[in-house]
């Protein structure tokens, strides 16, 4: 990680960058349930009643259950319903909302999409940061670019863009920033052969945690917790001493490009929404984990969000990272070895999926799991937004 003094100093020449801050804009994000993958009834109903209108809705992220033509599933029927409410082609709705698909369930997780909606406000004077949130997305990549230090300078410029986007002009200010990645197919790495280049690894399953990793270590080098001459080929998905704690990576074979979502908050942001972050050290890291609902304002008794504030519960996400170490502060633990090894990810994530949902009160909890640079090994990665109070 960078020293203090060196964060500063970025800080500042990305401030300085931001002279020209975007219109102010409203930010608000809505949840809703999923009763099968290719239910998208509960954003049709917001529709309906106006209380969301589809432009807009800026991006969206969902937990879907099953693999990934289940995935692929419930990102038709959602494209589908926009590309018929926006007027648009369906291909044309693809490239305007990124829709960021998160497949697998496990334990009590329960299937969800989430909305980010923004919409113009008049800037607030004073008082306290609310949430601001921002997209972009990187050229498409070449299958030969996945894994590779090109990747994460594109990342790196998606992320300062979507900062721009979102208004926010502290780098400390980010709360949380999802991506999603392209995934090496074995068209792709043909497709590439016929170039006379070759991916970054000849296992499209190895390749794509490259992927992953290194638009992990490109929100890293924008957020100034990681220089960009660290990362270069050999420290990507090998160099566990360089992270960013505030990046959540996934990788999906319908993206060509890394679509960015940057979650945070900015000054004089109109709403009533504000995003929390904090940082498990460890997956019983229970103190890390509340520090994210405190942030984002919410109120505790007795480890868990008070019943009246549940309801301001808008969002919460967890990169879990149990799988990424094969032990827990020493203790032996079974994910990469036992009978469920080829599901180790579904299990990291059902286990911190069920810390955080314990304290939310709520399973509509998304948690990611491929933890390649995103946090310290072991550790996991929390964003809460929460809603105005009543």
């Amino acid at each position: 990680m960078l020293p203090a003094a060196a964060r500063i100093a970025h800080w500042h020449a990305f401030s300085s960058s931001c002279r020209d801050v975007p219109t102010m804009h409203e930010a608000r994000v809505v949840t809703v349930p999923m009763a099968a993958p290719e239910d998208v009834s509960g954003v049709a109903q917001l529709l309906d009643a106006g209380l969301v209108e589809a432009g807009e809705v800026v991006a969206l992220i969902a937990q879907t259950e099953g693999d990934g033509h289940a995935r692929g599933y419930a990102a038709l029927a959602l494209q589908l319903l926009f590309a018929e409410r926006l007027g648009l082609t369906r291909e044309a709705v693809f490239e305007r909302i990124p829709m960021l698909m998160i497949g697998g369930t496990a334990g009590l997780m329960s299937p969800h999409i989430t909305l980010f909606l923004k919409r113009p406000g008049a800037a607030m004077a004073g008082g306290d940061k609310r949430l601001a949130i921002g997209v972009a997305s990187t050229r498409a990549l070449l299958a030969e670019e996945y894994g590779t230090p090109v990747q994460a300078q594109l990342v790196a410029e998606a992320v300062r863009s979507a900062m721009r986007d979102a208004g926010i002009t502290e780098i400390d200010d980010v709360a949380c920033v999802e991506m999603k990645c392209p995934q090496m197919t074995a068209a792709r790495a043909a497709e590439a052969a016929a170039r006379g280049q070759a991916p970054v690894h000849p296992h499209a399953g190895t390749a794509s945690a490259f992927s992953r990793g290194a638009s992990a270590l490109g929100c890293a080098i924008a957020l100034g917790e990681v220089p960009e001459e660290a990362v270069t080929q050999a420290a990507i998905a090998a160099g566990p001493e360089l992270f960013t704690t505030r990046g959540s990576a996934s990788s999906g074979n319908e993206q060509v490009a890394v679509r960015v979502v940057v979650i945070g908050n900015a000054v004089g942001a109109p709403g009533g929404f504000r995003a929390g972050r904090s940082v498990m050290a460890h997956q019983l890291d229970l103190a890390g984990a509340r520090a994210a609902f405190r942030d984002a304002g919410l109120r505790l008794e007795e480890g868990v969000v008070v019943p009246a504030d549940r309801p301001r519960v808008a969002a919460v996400f967890v990169n879990a990272g149990a799988d990424a170490r094969p032990d827990w502060e020493g203790r032996r633990h079974t994910l990469l070895s036992d009978l469920l090894a080829g599901y180790s990810g579904h299990v990291a994530k059902a286990v911190a999926h069920a810390a955080i949902a314990a304290i939310a009160q709520e399973t509509r909890v998304l948690a990611n799991a491929g933890a390649e640079h995103q946090g310290a090994p072991g550790s996991n990665l929390v964003c809460v937004i929460a809603g105005p109070a009543a």
